[in-house]
């Protein structure tokens, strides 16, 4: 039930204490995982004290415990699982764990979690080969997350540097290893991603132990790499141990100064390509002028070649025209003399001429009137012949 306060009838102090205290209490033993962040051991103390941080968030609790309980081998950086109980101090207000048993977590039990939250991952698509995203030819500045004047930072700067000597860096120095790794991290990575300037990001650290590279494994850590904007390369100097951070990464190069040789080009080598296609292009360049030059020696006597060809083809069709023209004109010539002579001959058929000439004649009265019946005759009558006229004089019958 919610406690029943108000302005007027408040708790004091001791009393919400005391409640705090039975509910803390109520949890009882419990068995915690987590890593030694800070040990102090006090010589002839009967009690030790500690600090356990979470692996995966920036949160921490007091441990206590007598110290037969902590074994000489456990020390800071240590992942362990405690067994204790909650303690509520009501005094100082603060929560603490007494511890009764404290187990360090062996490599295998490590690498046994560690398969399984790859799997887990691999199994949401965080590493997946579409997710990839290519790296920049030519990054504006680059991100690099590293330990302080560590050796990686060297390597990956001067490698870089040496293959492309205006290359830019945004270089945030983080612990990376111990409790407060995957925090500095992840906090690094976030504000290098903010940075529209950055165009890739790198996360070098050399090798290491198993235990030392513990951070680049961590659930935080891989899935903040994955939602982050800009690609990120992983450059962890290890041999057979593979970190998940290498797969969720869009690049995972083997040491940081393969990092630098993937990140930016050799200016060298781009200006010896360049050099190449250049000279490449001023062969192809003189081989087509000198194609063209071969083609314009041989062209005037190639086009006179065509021309007298052309002339020649125009000519022979030129006559062969004349020869159709000639043999139509003939040919209409010949059947217009026929038609003619065709004409001529009806035409002398019906003419009064023809008529003369096959033996008749015609009458014709004085008044010039061609007789048409021989009761019509009389006086002297002309009468035209084939050859000639004469005057006759018509007698009655």
């Amino acid at each position: 039930m919610p406690a029943q306060t108000t302005a007027e009838s408040p708790w004091p102090v001791r009393v919400v204490a005391l409640k705090i205290g039975e509910w803390v209490n109520r949890l009882g033993e419990i068995w915690v995982d987590g890593q030694i962040a800070q040990l102090t051991r006090r010589p002839g103390m009967p009690t030790q004290f500690l600090t356990l941080r979470d692996p995966d968030a920036n949160i921490s609790l007091s441990v206590t415990c007598p110290r037969g309980v902590l074994g000489d081998e456990v020390a800071e950086g240590s992942r362990v699982v405690v067994h204790a109980r909650p303690d509520f101090w009501i005094e100082r207000g603060t929560l603490s764990l007494r511890a009764s048993e404290i187990r360090q977590v062996g490599l295998g039990q490590l690498l046994a979690r560690l398969e399984q939250l790859r799997k887990l991952l691999a199994a949401e698509g965080l590493f997946a080969a579409d997710r990839k995203r290519r790296l920049p030819f030519l990054p504006r500045t680059i991100g690099l997350i590293t330990g302080r004047a560590s050796a990686a930072e060297r390597d990956v700067v001067e490698n870089a540097r040496r293959r492309l000597p205006g290359a830019r860096f945004r270089i945030e120095n983080v612990a990376t290893q111990g409790p407060s790794a995957v925090t500095e991290v992840v906090e690094a990575l976030q504000r290098l991603d903010a940075d529209s300037a950055v165009d890739v990001i790198v996360i070098a650290r050399g090798g290491g132990s198993i235990e030392d590279l513990l951070p680049f494994s961590n659930e935080t850590l891989v899935r903040a790499v994955s939602a982050a904007r800009t690609p990120v390369v992983s450059a962890i100097g290890h041999e057979s141990d593979v970190p998940l951070l290498d797969h969720v990464a869009d690049f995972a190069a083997s040491t940081p100064t393969d990092a630098a040789k993937r990140i930016v080009p050799d200016l060298a080598d781009e200006l010896r390509e360049v050099a190449g296609l250049r000279q490449r292009a001023r062969d192809c360049v003189h081989r087509r002028l000198e194609r063209e030059r071969e083609l314009m020696a041989g062209l005037p006597e190639r086009m006179r070649h065509t021309v007298r060809a052309r002339v020649g083809r125009e000519q022979a069709e030129t006559e062969q025209g004349r020869e159709r023209i000639r043999r139509r004109l003939r040919g209409l010539l010949e059947a217009g003399g026929a038609d003619l002579v065709h004409v001529r001959a009806r035409v002398r058929a019906l003419s009064p001429q023809a008529t003369l000439d096959r033996g008749y004649a015609v009458v014709q009265l004085p008044d010039g009137t061609v007789l048409r019946e021989a009761s019509a005759a009389s006086g002297t009558l002309r009468i035209r012949v084939a050859r000639g006229e004469f005057e006759a004089v018509a007698s009655a019958q």
